[in-house]
Parts: structure tokens; sequence; C-alpha cells
């Protein structure tokens, strides 16, 4: 087998300096995708807030809102009790549902 001949000085230092780019290259990449799933991992753990209710629209004594639905002309509260409550956007009830599992 043939013997490759031996690099130059400046060739040697030439293939260092890119070993090391490449290695700092590499730890960088590394870290940003690190950051990007830690980052990902904290903003996804934090529920999304309810948006607010109008100020018109009063619960019943008790009911505490699971999630909220606007609409045109209307607001629909789903509440932690199982209840659907249809509201007009001037806090009037126009119907009551009561949400029941099969």
């Amino acid at each position: 087998m043939d013997e490759d001949p031996p690099l130059a000085p400046g060739d040697a230092r030439t293939i260092g300096f890119l070993k090391t780019l490449v290695t700092v290259l590499t730890v960088t990449m590394i870290a940003g995708v690190l950051a990007i799933i830690v980052l990902l991992v904290i903003r996804l753990q934090a529920p999304a807030p309810l948006p607010a209710l109008p100020e018109a629209i009063v619960l019943p004594e008790g009911a505490r809102p699971a999630a909220l639905t606007f609409a045109e002309g209307w607001v629909a509260v789903a509440t932690e009790g199982g209840r659907l409550l249809v509201y007009a956007r001037d806090g009037k009830l126009l119907g009551e549902i009561d949400l029941t599992s099969p």
C-alpha cells in the first residue's frame, strides 16, 4: 500500500483549525437544539388561561367555568359541574343543558 506523504506544517495547522471549527459548530448546534426543547417543554406545560367572561354574564351560585365559547350573538359556558349555560351578549340566560357522559 502506498502511504500518504506527510503534511506540511501549514497544512497540519489548517486541518487542526478546521477540526476545532467543526467541534465548536457541533457543540453550538447541540446546545441550540437543547435550548429549543427546554423552551417548548416550559411553554407547553403551562395551561392556557381562559378568556374573561363579559361583565354582563353572572354565573349561578357555585358554578365555575371550565370552558368558554364566544359566538356572534351568544356566549356558551361549560361549568365544572357538567352544565352548559348559553347566554346572550347582554347577560340574559338563553338556555341550559346538562352534560352527561354515556
